[in-house]
Parts: structure tokens; sequence; C-alpha cells
């Protein structure tokens, strides 16, 4: 089971609501930069950010959890992170962080919770994640987070702010 909750120093992982759809728009889901490396588009109303939370939301959350970060200092909405089992042995995760809190070592202090939690767990052998070869920063979140680059996955995933076309990933995993 995916757990309710995750602390760190200064953040608090909690699961996505419907009422968090204004903070999710304003503080990153519209803003190109953020989304480039994505899966999905900018949103371009408050509606679209309510849809992609409904989705979230009808998952099953034996088999996936979409967290919201916040900010223990002052309950900002930084961002988000999704936790996925496909597999009983096995998790993927993907994340997103408002601009305004990059290069400050909060994603990497999420993930790394999150991946030290897993390998914790007696039924899960690996944690791991995939970013389009261009995305350096996210690249290095993984590293610093104890994630090992197993490869390149040729034509991996769409990336539809950056090109129609499937495009090459990054694999990354913690394995025990």
């Amino acid at each position: 089971m995916l757990p309710d909750r995750f602390d760190t120093a200064r953040l608090i992982l909690r699961p996505i609501a419907a009422a968090d759809a204004p903070s999710i728009f304003a503080a990153y889901a519209q803003d190109p930069e953020v989304v480039r490396f994505v899966i999905w588009r900018p949103h371009r109303t408050l509606a679209d950010t309510e849809a992609y939370i409904n989705g979230c939301i009808s998952e099953p959350s034996d088999q996936s959890r979409s967290y919201v970060l916040i900010a223990r200092t002052d309950g900002q909405l930084l961002g988000a992170f999704a936790l996925r089992q496909p597999e009983a042995h096995r998790l993927d995760c993907g994340y997103v962080l408002a601009r305004p809190h990059w290069r400050r070592g909060l994603m990497t202090e999420a993930l790394s919770e999150v991946a030290d939690w897993a390998m914790r767990q007696g039924d899960i052998w690996r944690i791991g994640a995939v970013c389009d070869v261009e995305n350096l920063a996210s690249a290095r979140v993984m590293e610093k987070s104890g994630l090992e680059r197993e490869g390149i996955l040729r034509r991996w995933l769409v990336h539809p702010n950056i090109s129609p076309e499937p495009r090459d990933c990054f694999s990354y995993a913690k394995c025990r």
C-alpha cells in the first residue's frame, strides 16, 4: 500500500486534493518552462487543472498516488510527486516543481525520502524513473537521491512540449 504521507525536514508530501487546483494552476501547471519535459501540455484554464486532479484522485490508491509538496514553513504548495506501483515488486515515480523553488534541493529531498522508504519495504525491490536526455536537472536530482543511471531508452516517451515524436530518455533506478 502506498503511504498517505511523507515528511522531510522542509516538506510534507500529502495526497493531492480537489482544493489544490488553484494553487497548482498558479504555481506551475501553466508555466511552459516548468512543463517542458513532462508528458502533458501547459494548462490553459483552471478547468484543465481540475480535470488533471480528478484523474489523479480516480486512480486506485494501492497502484498510483499523486502527492503535492507543501512547504513546512508557510504551507505553500511547491510541486507534485507521482508514485506508481505497476507491479508488486517495483515503483515508478515522476515529479514537477514550481520554478521559484528550483535549485534549492527540494525535489532531491523529496525523492530521497520516497526512495529510502521504498527500499525499507520488504516487497519492493526497485524504484525508478526516466527523464528526457536533455533534462539534465532531473537527471541530477535522481543521481543525488541515490538512483543510478541504467542506460538510455530509445524513443521512449513523447514530450509534447518539445516534439510529437517519442524521445530518448535516461533510465534511473535504486534497487536492493
